[in-house]
């Protein structure tokens, strides 16, 4: 999968040559992903996207869809690229989880704003608060979504602290759901290759 810095119909393969790509580096996409994946207590989970997520989420799209029509690769494209980080953020999908239906129903209506109380914590720096949902809005006075978008922001500062290899936590400060959890070495290494 060619990683160009932008996503374009122009770089994304056809569906024949992504079906034979799928074929033999399904795996290490899966892997790559799951290496992003941080969890935070026992329901939330942000997948932190990288090019080569949104890259395999849109081929992905477009092969169940079989979409080859130069407005439907658009359409996809202007869907997934902007979770693609940028150089100075992390860009991650925001999953909670309950598995029962009714346990789920009750925990979004107690999670309302969740989304806005989760938070990175560079060593030696400040919290780096969540800016959740910029595509639209994902909660209502009742619930919130079982899936956000969010970005975390880093000034100069935050970056080098990370590039450099400080500690990194992953948090939220929500009344009904405080939690933290350190990002592991290898988890971060990944992350740390999108700041530039």
């Amino acid at each position: 999968m060619q990683i160009t810095g932008h996503i374009t119909a122009e770089n994304l393969m056809s569906l024949e040559a992504y079906s034979k790509f799928r074929k033999t580096h399904k795996a290490e996409v899966l892997a790559h992903r799951k290496l992003r994946s941080v969890h935070l207590g026992d329901h939330i989970t942000l997948q932190f996207e990288s090019e080569t997520t949104i890259r395999y989420q849109i081929q992905e799209m477009l092969r169940i869809e079989k979409i080859f029509e130069e407005e439907g690769i658009q359409q996809e494209i202007d869907a997934y690229a902007p979770l693609v980080p940028e150089g100075s953020n992390w860009k991650a999908t925001m999953l909670i989880e309950y598995p029962d239906v009714n346990e789920r129903k009750r925990e979004l209506a107690r999670l309302i704003g969740v989304e806005d109380r989760m938070f990175i914590e560079v060593e030696g720096h400040a919290r780096v608060y969540a800016i959740a949902d910029e595509d639209l809005d994902r909660e209502n006075d009742e619930k919130t979504s079982a899936v956000h978008f969010v970005r975390f922001e880093f000034d100069p500062a935050a970056k080098a602290a990370i590039k450099a290899g400080a500690a990194v936590k992953l948090g939220c400060d929500h009344t009904n759901y405080p939690a933290h959890t350190q990002i592991a070495e290898d988890a971060l290494a990944s992350l740390a290759g999108d700041l530039k």
